[in-house]
């Protein structure tokens, strides 16, 4: 049983809509603090004139603070922005109209914080490619499980049941896998298969929102997202090679 936790990424790319077809159960990770120039408000999309981002503005941040507690600045239309920025790069894909109609249906929620936007957009990404159907969706205040770090992790991990841990490549930098180990959980990492489709604006890259596949591919880009993980032995082995 694969479990895989993370923290709420704005309209996420293509390699994490693979993570979430790996996932049997998904933990919605933002109790944690917010971090500046994450994911969590903004991705990048191609355009004419290069890669550009796509952010929601932030309300009163303050140093500190927890994901699920930034709230959204509402004192300008950027949602009316974002969809004429998205309209423009995209006039010319195919499936242009199914794109700004997913984009419309997340901005038509209320929502107050950056927390509850970006898993909205993250629901109707994999609702729109038909991916996590089976998948549990959880938030982790569901579970009421404190802590932090490698152990919280394990911790939430072990109370799901799970034989599977499956993480991006940032948790190299503070897991501890031999605990996963000796708990009997295996710890894969993605290997994300970048898979190359047709893009407006030049060279192709993977490094842009799923609203990118979507408009290029429509629902047919779920057959790009062929998800592959490795033991973290087998990666941490490739990263010093």
């Amino acid at each position: 049983m694969r479990v895989v936790i993370s923290q709420p990424m704005l309209f996420p790319w293509p390699g994490f809509l693979e993570q979430i077809r790996l996932a049997d159960v998904f933990v919605r990770y933002d109790d944690v603090q917010f971090s500046k120039g994450s994911f969590t408000n903004r991705v990048q999309f191609k355009t004419a004139k290069g890669s550009q981002w796509l952010t929601v503005p932030l309300a009163g941040l303050s140093l500190g603070q927890r994901i699920d507690e930034v709230r959204v600045d509402r004192r300008s239309d950027w949602k009316g922005r974002h969809h004429m920025m998205l309209a423009q790069a995209y006039a010319e894909a195919p499936y242009c109209a199914d794109m700004l109609a997913l984009l419309d249906r997340v901005y038509a929620e209320d929502c107050d914080t950056i927390a509850d936007i970006s898993w909205l957009s993250l629901r109707l990404l994999c609702e729109y490619f038909q991916i996590g159907c089976n998948t549990r969706f959880v938030g982790i205040r569901e579970l009421g499980i404190d802590g932090a770090g490698s152990q919280r992790v394990l911790d939430v991990v072990k109370a799901l049941g799970g034989s599977h841990y499956v993480t991006g490549l940032g948790a190299r930098n503070y897991l501890d896998h031999e605990s996963f180990e000796r708990a009997g959980i295996q710890v894969d990492y993605m290997d994300y298969q970048k898979r190359p489709y047709p893009q407006l604006h030049g060279a192709f890259t993977p490094y842009v929102s799923g609203l990118d596949l979507a408009a290029n591919l429509g629902a047919e880009g779920a057959d790009l997202l062929q998800p592959n993980a490795i033991p973290w032995r087998e990666f941490l082995k490739n990263e010093r090679t």
